[in-house]
Formats: C-alpha cells, structure tokens, sequence
C-alpha cells in the first residue's frame, strides 16, 4: 500500500466538514458570544506569531483528552451543544480536529478553511500571546 498523500487526504476531509471563510469566521464571532473558537497551533506558532482575539490554546495532541467529559484533562468549555470551531495556520491540521470532534459526538463543529495565515493576510485582528504566556523566552536578569 502507497503512503497516503496528506493534501489529498485533507482535501477528502474537508469535503465531509463545514469549511469556513475568513469572513465567515468573522460573523460568527460577531453574532454568538457563546462560540468556543479553539486554536490547536503548536505553543512556538502562537508565542511567536500570536492567536486570534477570543481563541483558547487547545494543543492539537491534547485536544481529544480536554473534549472527552470521562478525561481527567477534560476541559469544560468543550459542551456539547455549543458551537465549536477550529483553526491551525492553513487548514489542514484543523480539518483532521474537526472531523475528530464530529466522529466524538460534537454536532456544531466547523474549522477555518484559510487558517491564522489567511486571518492575518487578510488583515483580521491579531492578540498578542508571547506577553501573557509562559512559554514565551524572556531574556534572563541579571
């Protein structure tokens, strides 16, 4: 058996998702308060680059662990009759969070089809991480 292309299999994926244009992503934020916006970057990306307002860290290889309620990591935002949205830098690693959200039982799931790249090309807000993380490499005092 070949190894699977990954672009074709996100492209597969995608297909069986909600797939969310920036200014979709937009609306959303701006009509349901109760929208729980999950950012599943790796810790560097959003230290050194920074998140979209509102967007709770949500570690890609964690995720399942904080959406599962019988986890002891299980994480109370994730419920599940709210609406649940998902994005990494460019749409793919946020496809596979999406369809496995959806394959745990979510309903409301969708994810950001142009990722953080595409918010901030197209000139979408970005907060600052590197300031409140502790992750964040600050020069040591002397």
């Amino acid at each position: 058996m070949a190894i699977v292309d990954i672009f074709e299999e996100v492209e597969r994926i995608k297909s069986d998702l909600e797939n969310l244009s920036i200014d979709d992503l937009k609306s959303e934020m701006a009509g349901n308060p109760d929208l729980v916006l999950i950012d599943i970057r790796e810790i560097q990306e959003l230290v050194d680059l920074g998140t979209i307002p509102g967007a709770i860290h949500v570690p890609r290889g964690m995720m399942e662990f904080w959406a599962s309620p019988t986890s002891p990591y299980y994480r109370e935002f994730f419920q599940e009759d709210r609406r649940i949205v998902a994005f990494c830098a460019g749409g793919g690693r946020s496809a596979f969070a999406a369809r496995d959200l959806k394959a745990m039982g979510y309903k409301n799931v969708a994810h950001v089809e142009l990722g953080f790249n595409g918010w901030a090309k197209l000139g979408g807000k970005v907060e600052d991480f590197a300031s409140k993380s502790r992750w964040a490499r600050r020069p040591k005092e002397a």
